[in-house]
């Protein structure tokens, strides 16, 4: 094996073919991820997991590269430690195959990347759909203040172009009520919220809205009619929730699913949870998310089927079933988001302590676990529901104006980027 030579700062370009290895410190050694560039990973003997391996020693990582230079001619394999989304720090390294007593000396230690502090999550979310054309969005049934009120917001800062279905009087009354001016605002009529439900997912089949948001009615009228066999807006993925949680103790926004669709979810119908929010991730500018499949353990049990769901997950992700993301589980909640109590029960991994979703095993437990987080912790959350054509915008009628209108910014940003299935 010949050293490697370290070519600084510079970046894979777009027709090379590379292997990322990044490395982060952990408490007793290092953890390693490595990915593959698209014309590399198309080259690969299959199965090759999409989205990239967690390995936990360097060793193991090594041998991964040994064995791509086996199994196929290698024009150029670059290894980096730091995540993409640390502006202006590539450090990259071209090599043939690397040695694992070279560690050391050829990589430096990860650092944090910058991240906006705890608390304006949702602020930069909303930022960022600034200056974005208003996507036309049909909100189903908007006959109260609330309701009305949150879908005005949105318009009235730019995000969405709202197309309001309903009984035109109860609109106009709680119009009247949310103290807001529907003037230049269309208003299609339909004398209840089933009828609504339905003529808001028709216009979204009709492509005259890009997105559908719950009004003032019960969330399984709207979904019953997202879900329809004929005329709903299926696609080959199951939909799902995600909320994005702003706590005030954690440094960075939590995603949760799914809490509000699936009640009881099968091993298949967790797959598409889990993509469905790693979509969501990557749209919200997190390119690596860290998954932790959760349960009341962190070991598999025969007697605690989550584990297993969480088991078969990870394996999943290894075989390219479910990509994008690192997952590890199963995991404890504390264990998923304090790194402390990582270390003291010994779990080396990639996710634990810093997940950046949490994915429940069932809705009851997501349920639960978001609605503490906001009324217990003081945390906000803003909802979106994935895997159908549009996303749609579920909120909660308890929610505040601010977390209606992230949910909107939330799907509006997914919709101008085209991230659906």
């Amino acid at each position: 094996m010949r050293r490697v030579e370290i070519a600084a700062y510079d970046q894979p370009d777009g027709g090379a073919a590379w292997l990322m290895i990044r490395r982060y410190r952990r408490q007793s050694g290092y953890d390693y991820y490595v990915t593959a560039s698209p014309g590399l990973e198309a080259r690969l003997p299959r199965p090759l997991p999409i989205g990239g391996l967690g390995f936990a020693t360097y060793e193991a990582a090594h041998l991964f590269s040994q064995g791509l230079a086996a199994a196929q001619a290698v024009d150029t394999l670059y290894v980096t430690f730091s995540p993409p989304e640390h502006a202006g720090h590539w450090p990259a390294l071209a090599l043939s195959s690397i040695h694992p007593c070279e560690a050391d000396n050829l990589f430096e230690a990860e650092t944090e990347a910058v991240q906006p502090p705890p608390g304006q999550w949702l602020d930069a979310l909303l930022e960022r759909c600034a200056g974005k054309p208003p996507v036309p969005t049909a909100v189903a049934h908007p006959c109260d203040a609330a309701a009305l009120g949150a879908a005005m917001e949105a318009a009235q800062r730019g995000f969405i172009t709202p197309l309001l279905v309903g009984p035109e009087a109860k609109i106009r009354r709680a119009a009247e009520a949310a103290g807001v001016d529907l003037h230049g605002v269309q208003i299609i009529p339909e004398p209840h919220s089933h009828a609504a439900a339905a003529q808001a997912v028709a216009l979204v089949r009709a492509g005259q809205a890009q997105l559908l948001m719950k009004g003032s009615l019960h969330t399984d009228e709207l979904m019953h009619a997202v879900l329809d066999p004929a005329r709903g807006l299926r696609t080959e993925r199951r939909v799902s929730h995600v909320y994005i949680v702003e706590a005030p103790a954690y440094p960075r926004p939590l995603l949760i699913t799914d809490a509000a669709i699936n009640i009881s979810p099968s091993l298949e119908d967790k797959r598409d949870i889990v993509q469905n929010a790693i979509d969501l991730a990557h749209v919200m500018g997190i390119r690596t998310p860290r998954v932790a499949v959760l349960s009341a353990v962190e070991t598999v049990n025969a007697k605690i089927q989550s584990t297993f769901d969480a088991a078969a997950l990870c394996k999943m992700a290894d075989r390219g079933q479910i990509s994008g993301a690192l997952i590890d589980g199963p995991l404890a909640f504390d264990n998923a988001i304090s790194p402390q109590a990582a270390q003291d029960k010994g779990i080396r991994s990639a996710v634990a302590g810093r997940a950046d979703i949490l994915v429940t095993p069932d809705l009851v437990s997501g349920n639960v676990l978001a609605k503490q987080l906001t009324i217990l912790a003081g945390a906000e959350a803003a909802g979106v529901a994935l895997g159908a054509r549009v996303p749609i915008i579920l909120t909660s009628r308890a929610d505040a104006e601010r977390t209606r209108v992230a949910s909107c910014a939330v799907a509006a940003l997914m919709a101008s980027e085209g991230a659906q299935p």
